[in-house]
């Protein structure tokens, strides 16, 4: 495909280095909770700018862990609706239940009118998501809402790797948040996760839930109902190595999200891209754009097998509380989430992506629409 989706990027000079520490690692025999996770998570918290960070075996477990943690079984934990469903899942395995809530059309976000009418007394832990690396303008009403209520924030920072509003990072926005390390994120480890925090005893907990909640590593005196949740050393490598590169990767995907927006202005108000706020750092996982009076299906189809360019996925083609596995705790209609899930696509960036390739993206689109728009007109002919 001449632009695909995504693509994962690790340069030459970094698979050498990848190599070289994963063949030291089968020689000592070192696999798992060593040196090289240790020095992830120590990077990364600074990156992050909380004191602690757990790797863990990927961004759900992370979530998972962070809500056992909090003690949420037997309560409710509002989620976005407008989420993957780990999030969502991540309470039901944690033995919570889920208070779906609608979204921002600003920012893809936690509404906080929603928000509002879900909390109660039953409510344990909101959760928000930062969509496409975009962190709401509004997450500091949301976490006073949360303190003046005495919930903890959790931040679902799956896309957010090096993503920032006003100063602050990503991840030191509540009580703990989660990060994804799978294959299609910014960055990667192959599959991981890591637990950031400033909150001891909840990183303390986190490490005994990792490790199939046993007290320490060294011995079989299990205190938690843990589960097998380590990150091993080969992957810990891929991640530092990858993390290293996030400062370039986060340039130019912003590289490419500014050829996206100069291409794009011809193209409204059929096309309106949904903008980072003004202050933040965005990493551009995704570059969201509305759709208006345009057949995504049919634009999605012509992109990819006239023009050979692939889409990426939405964020997401459908609401949480619209998932069948959901039913029992959809609690009706969330009217601005499933607006916001039915009429935007995502445009493909990555680390790899030349300006080259932006502009022909954004070219095609134009052609894309005008063959679109002719079709009917052919058709009623």
């Amino acid at each position: 495909m001449r632009v695909p989706p995504a693509s994962i990027h690790i340069p030459e000079e970094d698979r050498a280095w990848i190599l070289g520490r994963i063949d030291e690692c089968l020689q000592s025999g070192r696999l798992t909770l060593g040196e090289y996770g240790a020095a992830l998570e120590a990077d990364f918290a600074q990156r992050c700018g909380v004191r602690y960070a757990a790797a863990v075996s990927s961004g759900t477990s992370a979530l998972e862990i962070i809500l056992r943690a909090l003690g949420v079984q037997g309560r409710e934990v509002i989620v976005p609706t407008n989420t993957f469903f780990a999030t969502a899942a991540a309470v039901a395995h944690a033995g919570g239940r889920v208070r779906f809530a609608d979204c921002d059309p600003a920012s893809f976000a936690l509404d906080v009118d929603s928000l509002k009418a879900a909390l109660s007394a039953e409510t344990a832990a909101v959760i928000v998501v930062h969509i496409g690396g975009i962190i709401t303008p509004r997450i500091d009403e949301i976490r006073a809402i949360c303190d003046a209520a005495g919930v903890p924030l959790v931040e679902d920072a799956a896309h957010a790797h090096g993503c920032a509003l006003g100063g602050r990072p990503a991840g030191s926005l509540g009580r703990a948040a989660s990060f994804s390390f799978y294959p299609t994120k910014v960055i990667t480890s192959g599959e991981g996760g890591m637990i950031v925090t400033d909150d001891e005893s909840l990183y303390r907990e986190a490490l005994i839930y990792r490790d199939q909640g046993k007290e320490g590593f060294t011995t079989n005196y299990h205190v938690r109902l843990g589960y097998n949740w380590r990150l091993s050393e080969p992957h810990a490598i891929i991640g530092l190595a990858q993390l290293r590169r996030l400062d370039e990767f986060i340039a130019r995907r912003a590289e490419i999200a500014s050829v996206y927006d100069g291409g794009l202005t011809g193209l409204a108000p059929r096309l309106v891209p949904v903008r980072p706020p003004a202050g933040s750092v965005c990493n551009y996982y995704k570059y969201i754009v509305m759709l208006n009076g345009i057949d995504r299906a049919g634009l999605k189809k012509m992109m990819r097998e006239e023009f050979d360019v692939g889409l990426s996925g939405e964020v997401y083609e459908t609401p949480c509380h619209q998932q069948p596995v959901f039913a029992s705790a959809s609690g009706g209609s969330l009217p601005m989430a499933e607006e916001l899930c039915a009429r935007h696509i995502c445009l493909p960036v990555s680390a790899r992506m030349t300006v080259e390739d932006a502009r022909y993206v954004a070219e095609a689109l134009e052609s894309a629409i005008d063959r679109l728009d002719a079709a009917p007109a052919r058709a009623k002919g």
